[in-house]
């Protein structure tokens, strides 16, 4: 017989996100804020996978989510979406729409997804508010007119390449946790995410991205949001300190 996750427990689950989400995407929120939430939805992802059994696990479908950029270009996310995904143990790539419109696909278990696009639209929201905070200070002001550009996407750069840090720091305390329980959940999501991946035959390829011009005020502005936090995420609660 083949054994499936709780429903009950899943819905439980995304009901939480859907309600961080309506206090911080939809408010707009700092990089501080975006990274709190993302240590707060972690520890319920952990708590979800701990209540599962191994045989729940293979068992559980794989799907897909996609977060649509409705952009053309490629975004300050690109820098990001990859920590991203690995920190909610799915894959994740990039296509284009029928319109020519970027969008990226998370693959893998439903919760994994779910909280992956959370946090892609969390993340995105934070770069956009934090950029137009940096665009009314001094610093941004010295910038020439035709300069704040590069200034732009310099600070966008920065703030992305911040998140990406913290959120691979906080994937490797999690994985230290979970196997701390003597069970490698780790591997065993990883191997059910790739196998399955593996049958859609998807013909996926590494791009290079080209050298980009960066001020490296603007750039340093853009990490140091979230600099000062410290998140320490645990499957028993959630520490932050500044």
């Amino acid at each position: 017989m083949t054994v499936r996750p709780d429903p009950d427990a899943l819905d439980r689950l995304k009901t939480r996100i859907q309600g961080l989400r309506a206090k911080t995407t939809d408010n707009g929120c700092t990089e501080a804020e975006a990274l709190l939430a993302a240590a707060k939805v972690a520890e319920l992802l952990d708590r979800y996978d701990l209540s599962l059994t191994d045989v729940e696990i293979r068992d559980a479908p794989c799907e897909r989510r996609e977060y649509e950029t409705y952009r053309k270009k490629r975004i300050p996310l690109d820098d990001c979406i990859g920590a991203i995904a690995n920190f909610c143990d799915c894959r994740v790539w990039r296509e284009k729409d029928p319109t020519g419109e970027a969008r990226y696909v998370f693959f893998g278990l439903r919760s994994d997804i779910e909280v992956a696009h959370y946090l892609t639209g969390l993340i995105d929201n934070a770069v956009r508010s934090e950029l137009g905070r940096y665009k009314i200070s001094l610093g941004y002001r010295r910038f020439r007119h035709q300069d704040r550009h590069v200034a732009n996407s310099s600070f966008n750069l920065g703030m992305v390449a911040s998140i990406a840090d913290k959120l691979t720091a906080m994937k490797g305390e999690r994985d230290a946790v979970k196997n701390g329980t003597g069970r490698d959940l780790v591997v065993l999501k990883a191997s059910v995410v790739d196998a399955e991946l593996e049958k859609l035959d998807l013909k996926l390829r590494t791009v290079r991205r080209a050298t980009r011009l960066v001020a490296p005020s603007a750039y340093e502005a853009g990490g140091a949001a979230g600099a000062s936090l410290a998140i320490n995420p645990a499957i028993g609660g959630t520490q932050a300190s500044k």
